[in-house]
């Protein structure tokens, strides 16, 4: 019996030794297999991830992406990351599965597919585009935007007129008195077209083949696609018609030149700092979904709902928050209801030309019209949103005691239920209930103050010209009494400067030196100054636009224009859209409309109030950065062809880029722009693939403080209205984006 045991033990020991020789074994594998001879050096990779060499017939490709796509989990997931100077990459921490893994760079063509799992080192062979106009199919949308349109520039008009045209569609074609100049053109195009999608990706910049087969000519051909949809009409070929007698011409020229070949510029590739992000996608929604924007955490306190889900809201593809669970990687659902919900569905049902995606189909069918959410301090999603129609209360109202209605009382007419505006709603996590909460004013953007009342002010009130609203959110909570937690205020200037609201006159009454003047301002982006508490808002159109600040102190609105062919500055800027603030106080915003960056800084304006500060009076607040990409050529001024949609300051450097570090959207740029004010220096996070990548919103969040770059992350989804341009096609689905920034190209 003891023989028997003393045979077995020898028999253990040698598995043993086996096993431990086997696994030395494979990782000394390893080891060579990531220095094998022109590697460059070694990439070493854990159990999870994915590493090796990228190399072409011109040896190791650097500035590459190499994109690892599964479908293995409960909804497709992908993660791209950049080759370093040697060809060397590595993309880290993969869920268990089955990818495919190819190579994508400008100046090359994607490479074949390969399967791998991670935990293996995969050498990957980069394929060098045959042509020019190869390569070009791999350009951000911007690049091909920015072609010349022949004869397109100066687009001075005369006196407004409208005549009838004959053609396909007998579209009617307006000389439109507001276009101007060569900015008044782009600022419309880029608030009108590029606001809901891209203009230059494929879908747009090629005409579709069977419109090509039916209408030979281009200027047929557009005249017919931009009917396509629910979007076709009223917003697509009413805009071209009513802005310019030539802009179908100027597309048409721009499609042609394109068929014939031509080819924009090459953008460079990722250099430095931009080869060290790590990117993550996510599908959610369907096919059919428009996810306007998502939100992470508390943007006052960004380890609020640390390692929870991603919420999205989409507009006007359903009455619905998609919520991304991280752990399990699966997408649902909650519904966000109206108050009777029979309210009137907010997108037209009528289809002008069937869409060559979705024929006659009317896609989109939303009553509560979600736009911006916003998370508080308790982990919860506030919403503006759509809760009615009409029925205002009557608190809003004329004889009403409540404390803004007697200052500024709303009629019924100017109710945001009867604008199509929105109201609020809030989605509780862990209750899984939302509930409608209804304001006199109407909403849009929506950011919480940082007081003791977790106040919550609201961009979007039309009402008479335009009001800031807001909502206690704790006096809210604690009595459930909307009335009295809610409050209004028009936008009044300190006319008179004694720094005091007094009486005021109307926007189209003569100034009196005496008394306040009242503005009529529409509002877009909004932020609350954490220095201050003031209120800043963007009005997010116009030449040159506009940013407002209100002090909810003394009820009086500050109004600021930036330089726009002022004698005073070298640069002109217009069309502020986004808005935020640092911690410092400078605020920051996007001027969709030329293309630029800017800050404003209050404490350099030599007027601040008084009968002269009526916008251009502060040249000297402002900085303009003009940000990269290519600009229009045979235009005047040197105007970026991208669209910047919002902006965002990451206060708490949950980037990796450091604290107060700006960011726009690149809408045109498939990507994330940051810019560095220490500097000066711009940085781009490009999402290569698929192609097409817009966004709106985003924010960034720590999950743990202490895990270095993997504990934090910024956030944001693709928000183009047309998922379907996309590539990928018909099918394609809406996404949520993560960004990591790791110390070097190679850490895991």
């Amino acid at each position: 019996m003891r023989t028997v045991n003393m045979s077995r033990k020898r028999i253990v020991s040698v598995v043993l030794v086996a096993v431990g020789i086997t696994v030395c074994w494979a990782v000394w594998l390893t080891r060579v297999e990531a220095q094998q001879p022109g590697s460059g050096g070694s990439v070493v990779i854990d159990n999870d991830d994915i590493g090796g060499v990228v190399r072409s017939t011109k040896g190791p490709e650097a500035g590459v992406w190499v994109i690892a796509e599964t479908t293995d989990l409960p909804t497709k997931f992908a993660r791209i990351v950049v080759t370093d100077e040697q060809g060397r990459y590595l993309a880290p921490d993969l869920p268990k599965a089955n990818y495919k893994v190819w190579v994508r760079g400008y100046g090359l063509v994607d490479s074949r597919p390969v399967q791998a799992a991670p935990g293996r080192l995969v050498n990957l062979t980069a394929v060098v585009a045959p042509n020019p106009r190869a390569a070009a199919q791999y350009y951000p949308a911007n690049y091909w935007y920015s072609l010349p349109p022949k004869s397109a520039f100066p687009m001075v008009t005369g006196p407004g007129t409208q005549q009838q045209s004959g053609g396909v569609g007998a579209l009617a074609d307006f000389m439109s008195p507001a276009v101007q100049s060569q900015e008044g053109w782009i600022g419309q195009l880029k608030t009108g077209c590029l606001l809901c999608h891209q203009m230059g990706d494929k879908a747009t910049r090629e005409i579709p083949e069977p419109v090509r087969k039916k209408f030979p000519s281009s200027i047929d051909g557009w005249k017919h696609r931009i009917q396509f949809g629910q979007a076709g009409g009223p917003s697509m070929a009413g805009a071209l018609a009513r802005w310019h007698p030539r802009a179908l011409d100027m597309f048409a020229d721009w499609t042609d030149r394109i068929e014939a070949g031509e080819v924009p510029p090459a953008p460079p590739r990722p250099q430095g700092v931009e080869r060290n992000v790590v990117i993550t996608l996510w599908d959610w929604t369907n096919a059919k979904g428009f996810v306007h924007d998502e939100i992470a955490t508390d943007k006052r306190n960004p380890t609020i709902n640390a390692n929870g889900p991603i919420y999205g809201v989409e507009q006007h593809s359903g009455d619905v928050i998609d919520i991304l669970d991280l752990t399990t990687h699966r997408a649902r659902q909650a519904k966000v209801p109206t108050r009777t919900g029979t309210e009137p569905i907010t997108v037209p049902q009528k289809v002008m030309q069937p869409s060559p995606y979705w024929g006659d189909e009317a896609i989109w069918a939303s009553r509560a019209s979600l736009h911006n959410p916003m998370m508080d301090q308790k982990g919860r999603v506030w919403i503006t949103a759509k809760i009615r129609e009409g029925n205002q209360p009557d608190f809003c109202k004329e004889g009403s005691s409540h404390p803004s209605a007697k200052r500024f009382p709303l009629r019924e007419q100017e109710a945001s239920g009867e604008q199509g505006g929105r109201e609020l709603a809030v989605y509780d996590p862990k209750t899984e209930k939302v509930t409608l909460v209804d304001t006199c004013y109407g909403t849009h953007h929506l950011q919480f103050a940082e007081d003791a009342d977790h106040t919550l002010y609201t961009s979007g009130g039309r009402a008479r010209g335009g009001v800031l609203g807001w909502i206690k959110t704790k006096v809210f909570d604690e009595t459930g009494d909307v009335a009295n937690a809610q409050g209004w205020l028009p936008y009044i200037l300190d006319a008179n400067g004694n720094g005091r609201l007094d009486e005021y006159v109307e926007p189209d009454q003569p100034a009196d030196p005496t008394k306040d003047k009242r503005i009529s301002s529409g509002s877009y982006g909004i932020i609350v100054n954490p220095v201050d508490g003031s209120v800043w808002q963007a009005t997010g159109g116009g030449i040159p636009g506009h940013i407002l600040r209100t002090d909810p102190k003394t009820g009086l609105t500050e109004i600021y224009q930036p330089p726009f062919h002022n004698p005073n500055s070298a640069v002109s800027g217009f069309t502020p859209r986004g808005i935020d603030a640092d911690r410092n106080g400078l605020i920051w915003t996007s001027l969709a409309g030329s293309g630029h960056l800017a800050s404003f800084d209050r404490r350099k304006c030599k007027v601040l109030n008084g009968p002269t500060a009526t916008g251009p009076h502060c040249p000297e607040g402002w900085m303009l950065y003009p940000t990269p990409g290519p600009k229009f050529k045979g235009v005047t001024e040197a105007y970026n062809a991208s669209q910047h949609y919002y902006n965002w300051v990451d206060q708490f450097d949950t980037s990796g880029l450091g604290k107060n570090v700006p960011f726009v959207n690149g809408t045109g740029d498939d990507s994330l722009i940051a810019f560095l004010p220490e500097s000066g220096k711009f940085v781009t996070f490009r999402v290569p693939y698929p192609l097409g990548f817009y966004t709106r919103g985003m924010d960034g969040r720590i999950d743990d403080p202490n895990a270095g770059w993997k504990g934090k992350a910024l956030w944001a989804t693709y928000g183009t209205y047309v998922p379907w341009h996309i590539e990928g096609g018909k099918g394609t689905t809406s996404k949520v984006v993560k960004f990591q920034l790791r110390p070097d190209t190679l850490a895991k």
